[in-house]
């Protein structure tokens, strides 16, 4: 290629980027970011009838169990019956309810990761729904109650509900995004008839860009009819962070039916900077899946459809002797969580595993720091709400033992979040008291927050560092 042969094609991709850029509306966080709270819909009777409830409600109630120590656990249940069944089950199992709430909405099955909302971030932080088209995987399933799923939890919640039904079906499961700019699926999940007939690759990439917040896209073919999701990526291969993909070594993935194009692809996978991805490589079941009643699924189990929560990686469990070695391999790539398993053999049976019955909502504030490795961080901050923010003086800066206010509301209300934006410290203020202890306060970047408890409109905000 000559020089400007290059220095053309390098012009043509800065105007791709650009056009990429000026496209997107909404970014969507990846799992691995801090989450509000995790959705779950819980299985009932009035679709498959109790038999398929009572094998899968165990489930459940490990999932909750395991979650609640890590964040909120939003709940879906199909009636008001069916709430206090859920209820009753978890105080059976000692489950505190504290960070658990219901919604009662109706739904024909569990699968929330494909029919459930998709949080997304427009340019100002502030956290919006996008309600994607679900038809059932390709109308191979009952799915009208599953589809109006995400228009509901906005309405009641008040969050924004960006319609997408018209724009494209798609399922949660079908994709991974790494949280900086990458899209990784398999075309036979998404660019197929069942799905969306007509749409081409270019139109969905457009449509992607725009909603996702994604730039670069890794297009594996799949395998169209194999089961009934055309095969979802989720089941094989997943983003532990932006810089590591989780997924099987070769022979594994052939087993699993990836072809071996496909199984290239993915090992050739690059970030949009064009560096490659750390690979970590899971195994299969050793044996074929056995249910909890006894029936043989004839078919080995997957890990890598596991869940990344606040504090807990979920990963699914087939009583095998493989389970300690997948959890073991997880454990050392999130060496700040607690990797614990969870029994789906019986949700195995219907097709699916730990991944695809959560959905995550991130937290309502977005924080973003700077790379472990810089001498400086910085963060940023986000809010989705619609007030007018203004700056708060604090001193010392950075502080060690308490730090000041340099002037506050008449009657002010002061909240401090650490860099995974949890909130570490609440503060009533009255009478211009203006300061705070922090000398319990693990060393590193907060960001602070002085509401005016009488007109919560106004409210002033700063970074603080504290040695």
């Amino acid at each position: 290629m000559t020089k400007s042969m290059l220095v053309l094609v390098a012009i043509l991709m800065g105007i791709s980027t650009l056009m990429f850029s000026q496209n997107i509306q909404y970014t969507m966080p990846a799992e691995d970011k801090t989450h509000e709270g995790t959705w779950l819909q819980w299985p009932h009777q009035y679709q498959y009838g109790t038999t398929y409830r009572n094998r899968l409600d165990a489930t459940w109630v490990a999932m909750t169990q395991q979650l609640v120590s890590s964040e909120k656990v939003h709940i879906i249940a199909y009636n008001s019956t069916e709430k206090n069944r859920i209820i009753t089950k978890l105080n059976a199992a000692s489950v505190p309810l504290t960070n658990v709430d219901f919604k009662i909405l109706k739904t024909n099955d569990v699968w929330v990761r494909d029919n459930g909302p998709i949080y997304v971030r427009n340019s100002n932080g502030q956290l919006k729904i996008e309600d994607w088209g679900f038809n059932g995987w390709g109308n191979k399933a009952a799915y009208a109650k599953c589809d109006d799923i995400p228009y509901y939890i906005g309405a009641s919640n008040g969050t924004t509900v960006i319609d997408l039904n018209y724009d494209m079906n798609i399922e949660g499961g079908a994709y991974i995004i790494d949280g900086n700019g990458v899209f990784m699926a398999c075309k036979s999940s998404i660019l197929n008839s069942n799905r969306n007939p007509g749409l081409t690759q270019a139109q969905a990439e457009a449509i992607l860009t725009t909603n996702l917040g994604v730039t670069k896209f890794i297009w594996l073919d799949g395998v169209a009819g194999l089961e009934i999701t055309d095969m979802h990526i989720d089941g094989f291969a997943m983003f532990a962070n932006q810089n590591t993909i989780v997924t099987m070594n070769n022979t594994d993935l052939l087993y699993w039916d990836v072809p071996q194009l496909d199984i290239n692809k993915l090992y050739a996978a690059k970030k949009t900077n064009n560096t490659p991805y750390n690979f970590v490589y899971l195994p299969l079941t050793q044996n074929n899946v056995v249910t909890t009643y006894g029936k043989n699924l004839g078919y080995k189990g997957s890990y890598a459809n596991f869940y990344i929560a606040n504090n807990k990686v979920l990963v699914p469990f087939y009583n095998d002797p493989k389970d300690v070695v997948a959890k073991n391999i997880l454990q050392a790539l999130y060496p700040t969580k607690t990797v614990v398993g969870i029994d789906c053999r019986n949700l195995y049976e219907n097709g699916g595993m730990i991944h695809c019955v959560t959905q995550q909502q991130p937290t309502a504030i977005a924080i973003r720091i700077g790379e472990p490795n810089n001498s400086e961080e910085e963060m940023g901050f986000k809010d989705n709400s619609n007030m007018e923010s203004s700056h708060l003086v604090i001193f010392p800066n950075p502080a060690s033992l308490e730090m000041e206010i340099g002037e506050t509301f008449n009657n002010s209300t002061v909240e401090i979040y650490n860099n995974a934006g949890q909130l570490v410290r609440k503060v009533d203020l009255y009478l211009k008291e203006n300061k705070i202890s922090i000398i319990d306060l693990a060393s590193g970047f907060y960001f602070v927050k002085c509401f005016d408890k009488d007109n919560l409109a106004n409210v002033k905000t700063a970074k603080l560092l504290k040695q």
